[in-house]
């Protein structure tokens, strides 16, 4: 499975188990975080850190979900980023609009802080 769910209790857990997020991977995804969306999740964590590899098919799903989440008052947060995808994340000038944590961990507990950024 490529994608896996882990429901927490402050948000939804999405781990990417590839080392790619391309077009093959990139609508699945976005149908997943479409569907976690309306079954009423307001904040998800992606958890990238088994990606090496993200175009910009990939980023139009991150993309999606971050507004996905932003309309209904939640956030989206990024975790685990190697240096590749996040080297395009800042080429693209998305580090302004994307929030990203090191760890899983980290992204839970910083959600009551991305929230009173915002």
């Amino acid at each position: 499975m490529i994608l896996q769910i882990e429901k927490q209790k402050t948000c939804i857990v999405v781990k990417i188990n590839s080392e790619k997020l391309d077009s093959m991977i990139a609508p699945e995804l976005k149908a997943e975080l479409v569907n976690i969306n309306a079954e009423g999740a307001k904040n998800i964590i992606i958890d990238m850190s088994d990606t090496r590899y993200c175009d910009s098919s990939g980023l139009s799903a991150i993309l999606v979900g971050n507004r996905l989440c932003k309309n209904s008052g939640g956030v989206l947060v990024l975790t685990g980023l190697k240096e590749p995808v996040k080297k395009l994340i800042l080429i693209s000038q998305l580090d302004s609009i994307l929030n990203t944590a090191l760890t899983v961990e980290e992204g839970v507990s910083s959600l009551g802080e991305v929230k009173s950024r915002h």
